[in-house]
């Protein structure tokens, strides 16, 4: 029976997103292969490592896509994305961990229209008064990423069950990126009415 390429795959994901420097050989050993049959099917460890960055890259593509970000209400759009991307996570986490990949020009370009399209969900929401405008929506799209990522370690460490993965990362990612409501305003006084802060006198002063 031939070997199952994206088997073989998501074995390098698990392997490489939690030690990028890992040897072919550790690779193959979780694949269950060994490293003759996966140099087979991946010239090298650049190729294994670039295939991997495209897959991780397309699946996010394919979040974006699914979730319909620019469409709709922007928090409801980004519940979404969490749904969409949370069953990819480790994918993500190999993309956050694996530097070099990014020194591919094509692996770079891809990257940039995915995280583009996230800052746009995160300046949408801005606009629309849904998130915090205090904070950039370049930061936001960043660290939106990095929770993902976040979330494929915590789930392969086994600190975090699969099914409260997108409970989890939703609630905190928008407990701090949600516009907060105006604090409400406080009783006016004469004072406060009729003069500016420097022109009040101590209250212990005489008329």
């Amino acid at each position: 029976m031939a070997t199952d390429r994206d088997t073989v795959l998501e074995a390098a994901v698990g392997v490489l997103s939690r030690r990028p420097t890992a040897h072919l050989d550790e690779i193959a050993r979780a694949a269950g292969i060994s490293r003759a049959t996966l140099h087979r099917l991946f010239p090298g460890r650049d190729a294994l490592i670039r295939e991997v960055g495209l897959r991780g890259l397309q699946r996010f593509a394919a979040a974006l896509d699914t979730a319909a970000t620019e469409q709709g209400d922007a928090q409801a759009a980004l519940r979404r994305l969490v749904d969409a991307a949370v069953p990819d996570a480790m994918l993500c986490a190999f993309l956050a961990g694996e530097n070099q990949l990014y020194d591919h020009a094509d692996i770079n370009d891809l990257w940039e229209v995915q995280i583009d399209r996230l800052h746009a969900l995160f300046l949408r929401g801005q606009r629309e008064g849904v998130f915090r405008i205090e904070l950039s929506a370049a930061w936001m799209s960043e660290a939106f990423f990095d929770l993902v990522a976040g979330i494929g370690w915590a789930i392969q460490d086994g600190r975090l069950a699969p099914r409260d993965a997108a409970f989890s990362l939703a609630e905190l990612f928008l407990g701090g990126a949600l516009r907060r409501p105006e604090a409400p305003a406080p009783v006016a006084t004469p004072d406060a009415t009729t003069h500016s802060t420097s022109d009040r006198k101590p209250e212990t002063d005489t008329p």
